[in-house]
């Protein structure tokens, strides 16, 4: 028995261990991410423009979502923020001025995961444009955005993120599983040899 309480320890353990390895790698590469926003992060344009918008890898959901744009300590934002296809948008107010704006957003992902960020941008001129585009943003308008508790993967809004796209990790299961058989197999072999017979001790003693 003594032999078998430590076989059965490392069973234990290395069932451990390999749940640890499955359910503690999968949720890293679950969550939604930010890959963009226009305008970009730091980005200086002609004028305010009308919407300021968060791209994501995969859709947001609506509930939970929030936008603020701070310039001149008052917030812009107009209205609740619009979930069109992958993309959170949020309109401004018309009249507002040139200077530094502040944009804090706040979504909720796919998997009901929150995730929040902040990006700046400064506008030249005073006024929104009109028909919902950023007036004056360059081609490079849109450009990675770090996020708050995930990883910001990728740059361009046409490709999904690596975080959502990952395999499933079946080597890792793998390893798992044969170190799980490997130890069952030490304790069966060893439970065996202690329930054999043994030969009395003084039958190969000499007289």
């Amino acid at each position: 028995m003594r032999t078998i309480r430590p076989l059965l320890a490392a069973v234990v353990a290395a069932i451990a261990f390999a749940s640890a390895l499955l359910f503690g790698a999968a949720p890293a590469s679950a969550h939604d991410v930010a890959e963009s926003t226009t305008p970009a992060n730091g980005a200086r344009v002609a004028e305010v423009p009308a919407s300021v918008s968060i791209t994501f890898n995969n859709r947001p959901l609506a509930i939970g979502s929030g936008v603020t744009v701070t310039a001149g300590g008052e917030n812009w934002a107009d209205g609740a923020v619009e979930i069109i296809d992958n993309m959170a948008v949020q309109k401004l107010r018309p009249g507002a001025p040139a200077g530094e704006y502040t944009v804090v957003w706040r979504a909720v992902s796919s998997d009901s995961h929150p995730i929040e960020g902040t990006f700046k941008f400064t506008a030249s001129g005073t006024g929104t444009t009109t028909a919902g585009g950023s007036a004056g943003a360059s081609p490079s308008a849109s450009a990675v955005v770090p996020t708050a508790g995930t990883a910001a993967p990728g740059t361009e809004n046409t490709e999904p993120a690596p975080a959502a796209s990952q395999p499933f990790p079946w080597s890792i299961v793998g390893l798992a599983v044969v170190a799980i058989a490997l130890v069952i197999f030490l304790a069966v072999t060893a439970r065996k040899k202690l329930a054999a017979p043994s030969e009395p001790d003084g039958e190969n003693s000499p007289e």
